[in-house]
């Protein structure tokens, strides 16, 4: 049953959930390009040096510079080296693979970490220097270079390393499932005889990282769709699956799965579905008065609440047409670089990374919350048009992210110049954890890689993230504390 105009109406006018459009980017968003939340009005007039001191005791202090050139960190926190492309090895011999992308946190046996790292390399394996090895049984394309590796973390410190699935393609993000294995996405849309593939890509795949017998004869998981996933997660209690889509020309799309009748998830049952099982469908939204909403970046104030209606895709495989371009203008609702999604409080958080000119209104980051009880989607952060990428104190660019255990958000930077990882309040205030300090490009025009793979362990206690180039899964520990605001 659809969520109708009418009904999005009447609910706004009850609730006051509508929120009319109003201003612009660069007027809403706060100077630093901080989070703006319900106390936006506290934060508009901060400097970039209070931003990066934890606006006002929010947060964990100032990120301290880190002697080793890795990783800058606040005052307490540590981390650790797990994985490093091009030094670290699998169990095998062979070298960890590089390009760390999205990764998820389990509990593995005799009080292990488990974590599943996707390897973003996109087209043939000849064009890597470390690609995922071809593990025997393990691989779906042996063309591709991509895939996913697990790690296993013990007590104590040693680690474990293996392939979960190889011959994947620009394994970009993913999601964790309610029961326990990875969902790992390929960002492509090459078909068999493009770019050296032997086989169709742009589909989703389930990495056990409990058990490898399960992870042999990779097969996609048709049912979700081909083209540029980025992250999917799954209703615990409904059994949806929702999954982003990072492409434009037109602008991506989130889209969402819908089970066949008498479907039930679990170990190893997506592998069973057929191509064309349960419906898959995009978002369309409209706002409190009824009007059709053709791209999220037209919102510019935070608190936007739009109506949710989902629209049948005609070809999930995109057998002669991508998915995004099978519908017409007023059909579906758009966004650019929608990215990572996380599970958490009753729904999921959207990011849509940034804006430019293939949008309505620029912007330099927004997350959302889908609330599938009421059909509805609200924007929760919105980053202005960072002015000085190069300078440190504002963010940009959100892109992995995860619901911290201690409240609010912990987001991976994806932007230009400076990166981090940083939190976000409940109401929507920034605060710094990391910044990488690894530069990849020169002393005179210096670069630094995109944070990626944002998780906690199960306990709570570390914090994983990734420096994706050239491929380093680090643990970051410290103080935790709950942030309330």
């Amino acid at each position: 049953m659809s969520l109708t105009r009418r009904d999005f109406t009447r609910q706004s006018a009850v609730t006051g959930a509508g929120i009319a459009l109003a201003g612009s980017v660069g007027a809403l968003a706060s100077a630093p390009n901080a989070l703006a939340g319900t106390d936006a009005e506290d934060t508009a007039d901060a400097s970039g040096e209070q931003a990066a001191a934890g606006h006002h005791g929010v947060g964990y202090g100032p990120l301290l510079p880190d002697p080793a050139g890795l990783l800058a960190l606040p005052a307490g926190f540590t981390y650790r080296v797990v994985t490093y492309s091009g030094r670290t090895t699998l169990e095998s011999g062979e070298i960890t693979p590089s390009n760390h992308d999205g990764t998820a946190a389990f509990c593995g046996p005799r009080g292990a970490t488990l974590l599943v790292n996707n390897h973003e390399l996109k087209g043939p394996r000849a064009g890597w220097q470390y690609p995922v090895p071809l593990t025997e049984g393990h691989v779906y394309d042996p063309a591709a270079a991509g895939g996913c590796t697990v790690v296993e973390v013990r007590p104590g410190g040693h680690v474990a390393e293996w392939v979960g699935i190889a011959g994947t393609s620009t394994n970009c993000a993913g999601g964790a499932t309610p029961w326990g294995t990875w969902l790992s996405g390929e960002e492509t849309e090459d078909k068999a005889g493009q770019n050296g593939m032997t086989k169709d890509h742009g589909y989703i795949f389930e990495v056990d990282p409990a058990d490898r017998r399960a992870n042999r004869d990779p097969r996609p998981v048709k049912a979700f769709g081909r083209y540029a996933h980025e992250a999917v997660v799954i209703d615990p209690k409904q059994g949806h699956a929702y999954l982003t889509e990072d492409a434009s020309g037109p602008n991506g799309l989130l889209y969402r799965w819908t089970p066949p009748a008498g479907f039930r998830h679990g170990r190893g049952k997506l592998r069973t579905l057929a191509a064309d099982a349960g419906v898959l469908q995009a978002f369309k939204c409209f706002d409190s008065g009824g009007q059709f909403v053709d791209d999220l970046s037209r919102a510019t104030k935070i608190g936007t609440v739009y109506g949710v209606d989902w629209v049948d895709v005609p070809d999930r495989d995109a057998k002669s047409v991508s998915v995004r371009k099978q519908f017409a203008a007023g059909q579906v609702t758009r966004a650019r670089k929608l990215e990572g999604m996380w599970w958490g409080d009753g729904g999921t958080y959207v990011v849509s990374s940034y804006a430019r000119d293939e949008s309505p209104v620029q912007h330099d980051g927004a997350v959302w919350f889908y609330d599938p009880g009421r059909r509805t989607l609200t924007l929760k952060v919105l980053l202005g048009v960072n002015p000085d990428p190069s300078a440190d104190g504002a963010f940009d660019g959100p892109d992995n992210i995860t619901v911290s255990p201690y409240g609010g958000l912990v987001i991976a930077e994806d932007g230009e110049g400076v990166q981090h990882l940083f939190g976000a309040t409940d109401s929507g205030r920034t605060y710094p954890i990391a910044r990488n300090e690894l530069n990849i490009g020169t002393a005179d025009k210096p670069e630094y890689s995109e944070f990626t793979g944002v998780t906690f362990s199960p306990d709570g206690h570390t914090l994983y993230a990734n420096i994706q180039t050239p491929g380093i899964m680090l643990a970051i520990t410290g103080p935790w504390k709950r942030h309330k605001r």
